[in-house]
């Protein structure tokens, strides 16, 4: 059991070498981040795929997400997520960690999005992203993301999202440093229950990568969502069911060659649901 666990873990830090920042790119990390382009079934974590997705929120919420990848405790995820609404924009803050003790990666980020007119929301996050490897060393990073949704028709909406495109260095004196991602995005609202999106993404120094997904709310309470990686092959998916102010989701993907990931969703809202 473990050398199968070693193996395992070898293989994940494989695929993940030319990934300047992993952090990002949990097995599930897809599925909280689907209803970026929806108006109908936009989330409190949508703003994690585009920080445009702010602007739409309504109520004040706080949010956690973990996940077990590739059922390994080393390779341990979590995502917490808080969004204030105010009168002049709003506000959101999420915090990203992965690993373990002897290796982490940490991630700050302070969102802002607001909407210039019913056709387009614009938003912007600064992150500090730092990691800790113990006898190696410590590096960090500031960065931002910027997103622009447009919303095309009431059903169709479309967008841009642009993470560090100054590659920032993670150490000052060496050439490690953080990768830039492109993304385009769209997203296509069937109906009140239904709704499409996928995702374009070009990372520096890998393959485009296309992200597609569907949400199929089949109760007032309970809704499946479900899609895929190309660039990976992973099948991601989970179900979710919501009452009062509490949603609860439990999410699962599974990776060709690493197997699967399990993972659980927690939303609250604050304020009157709407």
């Amino acid at each position: 059991m473990r050398t199968l666990t070693l193996i395992k873990l070898l293989c994940f830090v494989i695929t993940n070498c030319s990934i300047a920042q992993t952090i990002r790119y949990s097995a599930s990390l897809p599925y909280i981040r689907l209803a970026a382009y929806s108006i109908k079934q936009n989330d409190p974590l949508s703003f994690t795929g585009n920080q445009a997705a702010l602007a739409r929120e309504k109520q004040p919420s706080i949010s956690l997400f973990g996940e077990n990848r590739f059922l390994l405790a080393a390779n341990r995820y979590y995502n917490f997520a808080t969004i204030l609404p105010t009168q002049l924009g709003n506000i959101g803050v999420q915090f990203n960690y992965a690993g373990f003790k002897n290796f982490n990666e940490n991630n700050i980020g302070l969102a802002y999005a607001k909407t210039l007119g019913s056709k387009i929301d614009l938003g912007v996050q600064f992150n500090y992203y730092s990691y800790h490897i113990p006898f190696y060393g410590a590096a960090s990073s500031v960065n931002f993301d910027l997103g622009i949704i447009l919303h095309f028709t009431d059903q169709l909406n479309g967008g841009i999202h642009i993470y560090n495109p100054f590659s920032t260095k993670l150490r000052k004196q060496a050439t490690e440093k953080m990768a830039s991602l492109y993304a385009f995005g769209l997203g296509y609202d069937a109906s009140e229950n239904f709704f499409i999106s996928t995702e374009i993404i070009k990372e520096e120094d890998l393959s485009v990568n296309v992200v597609a997904g569907v949400q199929y709310q089949f109760a007032n309470q309970f809704f499946l969502r479900t899609g895929f990686l190309s660039e990976s092959s992973t099948v991601f998916g989970g179900i979710g069911a919501g009452w009062k102010k509490m949603r609860v989701d439990i999410t699962a993907s599974y990776h060709p060659q690493l197997g699967f990931s399990p993972g659980i969703l927690f939303i609250s809202y604050l304020g009157n649901k709407k």
